[in-house]
């Protein structure tokens, strides 16, 4: 039966389903992530893409799309990952406008150093708690929805590189 918007019930059951498990997801490692490391989750994803990336260096307009973030809010982040000193940023030799963010030695370490306990979350919260079948029907699922969003397979490429 439909709730009258359009949705039928079990419809908006799986929606406020998702909803609320994306949102406890989210609050399990932002909690993590800033006891053990002293991250932001979008900090510790700004390192993570960084680390995916030739020399752990990208332009700031990549890095925002690879980040999923908007361009000022990626700067929020880089600013702050910089004054703790684990990111960098310099001008981009092939263009006078682009800026290149670069992780430091110390980003390296941190990110090594967090990454064990993040993964080890993401595998007990997401991973572990279904079936190898159950897990292949969701990213199924999810591939789907991406491609639905616009995600370019550039950025899903991006995004399914490791660390997690």
């Amino acid at each position: 039966m439909a709730d009258g918007h359009g949705l039928t019930d079990r419809e908006l059951r799986t929606w406020r389903t998702f909803l609320g498990i994306a949102t406890l997801l989210n609050q399990q490692v932002e909690q993590q992530l800033k006891d053990n490391a002293g991250l932001s989750h979008p900090q510790y994803e700004v390192l993570a893409r960084l680390s995916n990336a030739p020399n752990g260096e990208l332009r700031m307009t990549e890095l925002a799309g690879v980040a999923l973030t908007s361009k000022s809010g990626l700067s929020y982040q880089v600013t702050q990952l910089e004054k703790a000193g684990l990111v960098s940023r310099r001008p981009c030799t092939t263009d006078d406008r682009g800026i290149i963010a670069a992780l430091t030695e110390a980003g390296w370490t941190k990110l090594r150093e967090s990454a064990p306990d993040h993964v080890d979350l993401v595998r007990k919260f997401f991973v572990d708690p279904l079936t190898a079948e159950e897990f292949a029907g969701l990213s199924k699922a999810a591939d789907a929805l991406a491609a639905r969003l616009g995600l370019t397979s550039k950025t899903m490429t991006a995004l399914r590189e490791r660390p997690a």
